[in-house]
């Protein structure tokens, strides 16, 4: 049995409410979703399968390949039926594993103990067969085994991805509280962009939004910063298979001509370390940046676009009395010099929210951390919003 070649039930899992952005990320890769729920989508494929997904999906957190369901009431079934497994025939010898694990079981309160036990079965199986101790450790440099764990009910996976695919890998310099790199994916998913028209990120930070926004146009994927992922270390691995993956992340680039991508701060370091971000993601090329409050960055009139600010809310930077000024004047600067485009606002503080002083056409629901985010998107007129005729007739 080959599992790269042989078909099972793979589980992407995702941060939660990234789930709909994923599904049609994987739909998009020619993959057939079987179910989409709140932390995840199922399919079915084999691990080569599984290399295409880890190199390409940007909203996505590990890709698991099960290889097992089993029922279990305490940790001690976990092992029983782990140690019996053929895990010979899945680690390389010598080798280097690591457990994971999502664990909700009444006889267990610390779920490293659950890890214990699965290490333990997979230890005793390969001493028995091979006569030798594998190496393991918390690292996740080498394969990873993951175990989840909901009542009674027990699947056994193999993490293909290892280190979370959330962090796309470009980003040497995170600055303050910065937004991870799928979520800034999800969210500008869920603007209507049409990654043709220009796009303004006043406040950018780090740069996350702005460089999600010029790798999503030109198609550059996640996979092209990242030289080491889960699959490679398992029996069987056939390297050729990912290197002609990899090839085409190069390939797949696309140009966009007169592409526009503005990203500003205020802060001259923080517009520093977005440059060596974007360098490191090889689209510095593609972003204007400059230093300058928000209410001075350039808003190119000729086609309409896309304003995208992810302010401090309060939660764990900033003042909420300063903030609640902050958020006048966005509005302020939404109305008077971005007509004709959307707004799009990300916060996880609904009452300063409020102090745009602008109707939310949608409030798309997100989650960042323990905070719950909505990103509210505006639509900006030119000038005065016309009066429908049917309505100038009544009056």
């Amino acid at each position: 049995m080959n599992l790269f070649t042989e078909k099972g039930t793979i589980i992407i899992t995702c941060p939660k409410r990234l789930a709909p952005y994923l599904e049609k990320e994987v739909t998009g890769l020619g993959f057939r979703t079987e179910e989409t729920f709140v932390t995840g989508v199922r399919i079915s494929g084999s691990i080569n399968d599984c290399i295409k997904l880890n190199l390409n999906l940007r909203c996505a957190s590990q890709v698991l390949y099960s290889l097992k369901k089993f029922e279990a009431e305490n940790a001690d079934d976990i092992y029983k039926n782990l140690v019996k497994y053929a895990w010979e025939n899945i680690l390389p010898d010598p080798g280097y594993f690591s457990i994971t694990s999502n664990v909700n079981n009444s006889t267990i309160n610390n779920s490293m103990f659950a890890n214990l036990r699965v290490k333990d079965a997979i230890v005793d199986r390969l001493r028995e067969q091979r006569g030798t101790r594998p190496s393991t450790g918390s690292a996740l440099t080498g394969a990873v085994i993951h175990l989840f764990w909901k009542n009674e009910n027990a699947e056994i996976f193999i993490d293909t991805s290892g280190d979370s695919l959330g962090r796309h890998g470009y980003r040497k310099i995170p600055g303050q509280a910065p937004m991870l790199e799928a979520l800034a994916a999800a969210t500008i998913y869920a603007t209507q962009w049409d990654k043709k028209s220009p796009f303004v990120n006043p406040m950018c930070g780090s740069g996350t939004v702005a460089i999600e926004a010029a790798m999503i146009a030109t198609n550059r994927r996640p996979g092209l910063f990242r030289t080491n992922y889960a699959f490679m270390h398992l029996r069987d691995y056939d390297e050729s298979v990912y290197l002609q993956e990899d090839a085409l992340l190069e390939t797949q680039i696309i140009d966009v001509p007169g592409l526009r991508i503005i990203a500003t701060d205020y802060s001259a370091r923080a517009i520093e370390n977005a440059k060596k971000n974007a360098i490191a993601a090889g689209v510095s090329q593609l972003i204007d940046f400059a230093v300058c409050d928000f209410a001075d960055t350039e808003i190119p009139p000729d086609t309409p676009g896309i304003f995208y600010v992810n302010p401090e809310y309060g939660e764990r930077l900033g003042d909420v009395i300063q903030l609640e000024g902050t958020y006048g004047r966005i509005g302020d600067f939404m109305k008077k010099k971005c007509g004709g485009y959307l707004g799009y606002v990300f916060t996880g503080n609904p009452e300063l929210a409020k102090k745009i002083g602008l109707k939310a056409k949608r409030r798309i629901e997100f989650y960042t951390s323990i905070i719950d985010c909505r990103l509210l998107e505006y639509e900006l007129y030119s000038g005065s919003r016309a009066v429908p005729k049917e309505v100038k007739e009544k009056e």
